[in-house]
C-alpha cells in the first residue's frame, strides 16, 4: 500500500492553515494527481471526470488517476487491466512526456521563485526550506499558501502542501491535506500528530516490516515509539531499529539538500506480449539507447557503465552491465553494448521486458575522451548532436535511426523515463 493511502486524510483544526507554525521552515509540496491534472488541463472537457494516465496497452500501468478515478479503487502504480475493470468508464489517456516535462519545470520554477533551497523528489513534488524566505514572504503557512494561489493562478494546477520541522513530517503532512490541502504541524504537536498513525506510515516500514511489528503488537506509531529498542533490534535489526525509532519520535536531522547527483539514466519498455522476435528485441534496443543518449546529452553528462535488464515471460528478472574505459552519451555506442550484452545471455525465452540505463555518469564537459585507434575525429557523436538540435526544433519523432522510421511492429507499453536521483531522501509519493 501506498504511503498516500496509509496516512489519513481529513482536517484537524489542530493542523490547519492557522497553527501555530514558529520553526516550523520546512515545506514539502506535492502536486496533486499530477499526469492526470496536466491531461485535463489540456482538455478542459475532461474536468470531473474519471480520468486515467498510464500505459494504454495490455499489460500499461496507472501513472496516476484523477480523483473522480480514485472514488472507484483506482491508484497509481495499479496494472491498467485492474483500473479498466474497477472504474469501466474511465477514460485512458497515454502519458504526454514533453507535457508533464513543461508543467514539472514550470513548477519548480515557481518553487525556486520563492526559495534556492528546493530538493525535488520527482517531477511533481519537493521538499522546500523557506526559513531565509520568511522576512520577505512572511511565515511559512503564508508562503505555503502563496505557492498554491500561484500554482492555481498561473498553471491551473493544485498542489498540497504539508508544514513542519523536519522533511519526514511535513511528507506526512502535505499526504494528510491532499487533495489541494495544507497541513500544518506546530512543532509543540508533532507527537500528537504522528503517534495515532498507523505504524506503515514510517519510511522504511513496508508490508513486511509492518506484519513484524503487528505480530509484536504495535500497530501505531506510538507503540512503536514506547517499545523497547532492544525488542525493535531483535526483530528488524540494528539499522531498521534506530531508523524507525528516532521517526517515531519525529527526530529527523536531515536539511534540504538542493544540489543532486544524477547516479544513472536509463529507459525501458514493456510489450504487450511476449516477444521472442531477436529482429524486434534488437529494434527495441536500439530505441532504448536512442531515448538514454538523447537524455545523457540533454543533461550534460556521460557514463561508463551501460547496463541491461531483461524480464523474461515468467517474471524472472536478469541483469547485465559492463564497464568501458571511456566515458559516453552517444547512443549508437550504447546500443553496441547493450546488444553485445543481450546476445550473451542467450535468452531463448519469450521476453516480457527490456530496458537499457548508463551508469557511473560524470559531467560531460569535464570529462575527457580519448579516441580509439582508427576512430575519426568527428561520428556518431556530431550526428546524433545535429539529431538533437532537428529534435529540439520538430520533436523528437522527427529524427532517429533508420532501422526505426516508419516502424509499426514496436507494440509496446513505455515506461517513464527513468532517471534515478541520489541522495534521495525519500520515496515519490504517489500523487
Amino acid at each position: 500500500m501506498g504511503r498516500s493511502q496509509v496516512v489519513p486524510r481529513g482536517r484537524d483544526p489542530r493542523f490547519g492553515p492557522e497553527a501555530d507554525d514558529a520553526g516550523c521552515t520546512i515545506l514539502h509540496v506535492d502536486m496533486d494527481a499530477f499526469f492526470a491534472s496536466v491531461a485535463i488541463r489540456a482538455q478542459p472537457s475532461l474536468r470531473g471526470k474519471p480520468v486515467v494516465v498510464g500505459g494504454i496497452g495490455p499489460r500499461g500501468v496507472v501513472s496516476s488517476a484523477s480523483y473522480e478515478a480514485r472514488r472507484f479503487g483506482v491508484r497509481s502504480a495499479m496494472p491498467m487491466m485492474r483500473a479498466r475493470a474497477l472504474c469501466p468508464q474511465a477514460i485512458i489517456l497515454p502519458v504526454d512526456g514533453p507535457a508533464i516535462a513543461a508543467a514539472s519545470e514550470a513548477v519548480m520554477a515557481i518553487f525556486r521563485d520563492v526559495t534556492p533551497l528546493v530538493e525535488p523528489l520527482s517531477s511533481d513534488e519537493a521538499f522546500l526550506d523557506v526559513a531565509g524566505a520568511q522576512r520577505l514572504l512572511g511565515r511559512p503557512a503564508v508562503i505555503a499558501q502563496q505557492i498554491r494561489d500561484r500554482m492555481l493562478a498561473e498553471q491551473e494546477l493544485t498542489c498540497s502542501v504539508g508544514v513542519a520541522p523536519t522533511k519526514f513530517v511535513a511528507k506526512l503532512g502535505s499526504t494528510r491535506a491532499k487533495p489541494d490541502g495544507m497541513v500544518v504541524v506546530p512543532a509543540g504537536l508533532v507527537l500528537d500528530f504522528l503517534h495515532p498513525l498507523p505504524v506503515d506510515a514510517l519510511w522504511g516500514v513496508g508490508e513486511r516490516a509492518a506484519e513484524t511489528l503487528r505480530r509484536l503488537g504495535l500497530t501505531t506509531v506510538g507503540e512503536l515509539a514506547r517499545a523497547p529498542l532492544g525488542m525493535l533490534r531483535g526483530a528488524l535489526g540494528e539499522a531498521a531499529a534506530a531508523h524507525l525509532h528516532e521517526l517515531a519520535w519525529g527526530r529527523d536531522p536531515r536539511h534540504v539538500t538542493p544540489e543532486q547527483v544524477e547516479k544513472s539514466i536509463g529507459a525501458e519498455m514493456t510489450f504487450d506480449t511476449d516477444v521472442a522476435d531477436r529482429v524486434l528485441l534488437r529494434r527495441s534496443l536500439l530505441a532504448l539507447s536512442d531515448k538514454v543518449g538523447a537524455r545523457l546529452r540533454a543533461s550534460g553528462q556521460v557514463g561508463r557503465t551501460v547496463a541491461i535488464k531483461v524480464r523474461l515471460a515468467d517474471f524472472r528478472t536478469v541483469n547485465r552491465s559492463r564497464t568501458v574505459p571511456t566515458s559516453t552519451d552517444v547512443a549508437r555506442e550504447i546500443f553496441e553494448i547493450s546488444w553485445s550484452l543481450f546476445e550473451a545471455l542467450g535468452a531463448t525465452d519469450h521476453i516480457r521486458l527490456v530496458g537499457v540505463r548508463v551508469e557511473g555518469l560524470t559531467a560531460a564537459a569535464t570529462t575527457s575522451r580519448q579516441l580509439s585507434l582508427g576512430e575519426p575525429e568527428r561520428g556518431w557523436r556530431e550526428a546524433e548532436a545535429a539529431t538533437d538540435a532537428i529534435a529540439a526544433r520538430f520533436g523528437r519523432a522527427s529524427v532517429g535511426p533508420a532501422s526505426l522510421l516508419g516502424r509499426t511492429d514496436l507494440r509496446r507499453t513505455e515506461n517513464h523515463p527513468e532517471r534515478t536521483v541520489v541522495p534521495l531522501s525519500e520515496p515519490p509519493t504517489p500523487s
